[in-house]
């Protein structure tokens, strides 16, 4: 059987983190873990994933608005490199832009306060961008 799969959005404070169900159909936000460094960070990300029994990574790509790839992508995919050494996992890199946004945005409607906000927007940003994913996985003709 296959696993469930972790989102993750890995901002420069936080990461946001989002786990599908079990029939890897839906996102749901899972946590926002504070940043602190590198090793801790893929550590804890790889606990989260190992605890949840997943098979499978998906890692925001902070892309430019024209496509193409900075020095934050490249981080991130560092990231996510390493996180593929310590897991054993499969890192899928999934376009990111506007995720945070959206996210953002969702809240706001929702009439949520400003400081509750930004304690959750990561989460919900991993599951934007882990729900895209999953979409496009299974084609057009789910949407």
């Amino acid at each position: 059987m296959r696993g469930r799969t972790l989102g993750i959005d890995v901002g420069r404070r936080r990461i946001g983190v989002a786990l599908t169900d079990e029939l890897g159909v839906t996102a749901q936000g899972l946590s926002v873990l504070a940043r602190q460094g590198t090793d801790a960070d893929v550590q804890a990300v790889a606990d989260l994933a190992r605890r949840h029994g997943c098979s499978s990574i998906v890692v925001g790509l902070p892309r430019r608005t024209d496509g193409r790839l900075g020095p934050e992508a490249q981080q991130v995919q560092a990231f996510g490199a390493r996180l593929a050494e310590v897991t054993g996992m499969p890192v899928i890199y999934w376009d990111e832009r506007f995720s945070t946004a959206a996210a953002e945005k969702a809240l706001i409607e929702a009439g949520m306060r400003r400081a509750r906000r930004r304690g959750v927007v990561d989460q919900v940003a991993a599951s934007l961008i882990l729900q895209s994913y999953l979409d496009r996985q299974r084609g057009p003709e789910a949407h």
